[in-house]
């Protein structure tokens, strides 16, 4: 974030006209992404608007496209907040009468709306602020929000950013007012060991979902309970036996995240900040997004069905990434898999990249009635070697007649059925292009 400070007191400018901008109105429609992210920014504003007394909608959607806008134009008369949407598809958003965009993926035009980006003012927002973030940059603008600083930092976990940045500036605030404690240890949910390899997709081994690998894994090592209750010699030995799987399977980059910072939440009715963030995608994926809301609201009694949900969810979705993998092609830069009517594909796009095929990006293409919903999912390093796949999956969208988007590291995209093909093509050709010469 350059020297920190400049950006930093732009950023809280731009938060308090967006601000100044929303308490103006007396009724809003919030319209939000279906991830951590776009639930915790939702959740975040719910609580900011409630306690101003400001009458809201919520809807949480999987992608902004025309069905998105249709939805606005036949449920809203005046006022539309878009968050983690809105920015990259200025051309679609523009034709709301009346929008305010709180998002931090790379604007790709002018927009004529109210306009909350962190890109805005010279901060990366595919690292460095995500949109639970800036939701509460604006909420703290708005009344005495700073209680849900750990919210923000689910969506920043969500979208596995680090706390630098204006994200550690938030954090800072968190543990100054409370709302957060940190402490060091292995970075997973607080269940027993053997829920967590059973329905955990991060990390993904070669025992995850496997009950009988599972069984044979906790009677070898003696290891099982709740990771919180390990003595330190326990922890140490848990996290070099998984270090050595993830070593195994090429997922060296994963290794290091394993162990550091833990964000515990101390007004949220998850404090596990993990168990937060797989029961918002969890939520998000088989839409019951009401439910995901309900926990962003600190509804006590919403948690045990929010956390079956989850550990129904993650075994599906293991369950479809194992079948994902069995069916999974190779073209010359990129890896893809085509799935039928599959809830969940970025997380299966993102597991696939981060734990079984570390070396190109991954590519999911999901047939959902009369079109075909895309996720696309890097890593850093790729980044670093020159991919951008908001760009590559923008171009290659276009050019099969749809509309595509993100961020350099993990992108979507919407294209017409029968197109799959040539869209592989065109996205493998560019994707080439992108890393050619600096591998």
């Amino acid at each position: 974030m350059n020297d920190g400070k400049e950006n930093l007191v732009e950023l809280e400018a731009l938060s308090k006209r967006v601000a100044d901008a929303i308490i103006e109105h007396d009724n809003i429609r919030l319209i939000s992404h279906n991830d951590a992210d776009g639930l915790s920014a939702a959740g975040i504003m719910c609580n900011a608007l409630y306690r101003r007394g400001i009458l809201f909608h919520t809807t949480i959607v999987s992608q902004f496209e025309q069905s998105t806008i249709e939805l606005i134009e036949k449920t809203s008369q005046g006022a539309v907040i878009l968050f983690d949407m809105g920015s990259g598809q200025v051309e679609m958003s523009s034709r709301l009468k009346e929008a305010i965009i709180i998002d931090h993926h790379k604007p790709t035009g002018e927009s004529k709306h109210v306009h909350f980006n962190p890109h805005l003012v010279g901060i990366d927002g595919s690292s460095e602020l995500c949109a639970s973030c800036g939701a509460y940059m604006v909420a703290r603008q708005m009344g005495d929000n700073t209680d849900l600083a750990g919210l923000a930092l689910v969506g920043a976990t969500g979208d596995k950013q680090a706390m630098k940045g204006a994200n550690k500036f938030i954090l800072d605030e968190a543990i100054e007012k409370k709302a957060v404690t940190v402490k060091k240890g292995l970075r997973m949910g607080d269940e027993p060991v053997e829920e967590i390899l059973e329905c955990s997709i991060d990390p993904f081994l070669d025992i995850t979902g496997d009950t009988e690998k599972i069984r044979v894994f906790i009677e070898e090592t003696g290891l099982k309970g709740s990771i919180k209750d390990f003595t330190e010699e326990q922890l140490i030995r848990f996290t070099s036996l998984i270090a050595l799987k993830l070593a195994k399977q090429g997922s060296i980059s994963a290794i290091d995240s394993l162990i550091g910072d833990v964000l515990v939440l101390n007004n949220e009715v998850v404090s596990n900040i993990f168990d937060f963030v797989n029961i918002l995608n969890a939520c998000g994926n088989v839409e019951k997004a009401g439910l995901g809301l309900a926990v962003c609201m600190r509804d006590v009694s919403a948690v045990k069905e929010a956390l079956e949900t989850t550990r129904e969810n993650q075994r599906t979705l293991i369950k479809t990434i194992k079948k994902a993998q069995e069916e999974t092609k190779s073209a010359r830069n990129l890896r893809y898999v085509l799935l039928d009517d599959i809830s969940g594909t970025g997380a299966i796009a993102g597991t696939m990249t981060r734990y079984i095929y570390t070396d190109k990006p991954f590519v999911t293409l999901n047939e959902v009635e009369d079109k075909i919903k895309v996720s696309a999912r890097g890593t850093r390093k790729l980044v670093a070697l020159g991919l951008d796949l908001a760009s590559a999956m923008r171009e290659a969208a276009a050019s099969v007649g749809g509309m595509g988007g993100g961020h350099d590291v993990a992108s979507g995209a919407t294209i017409p059925k029968g197109t799959a093909r040539q869209f592989i093509d065109i996205l493998d050709s560019i994707v080439g292009k992108q890393l050619q010469g600096k591998s």
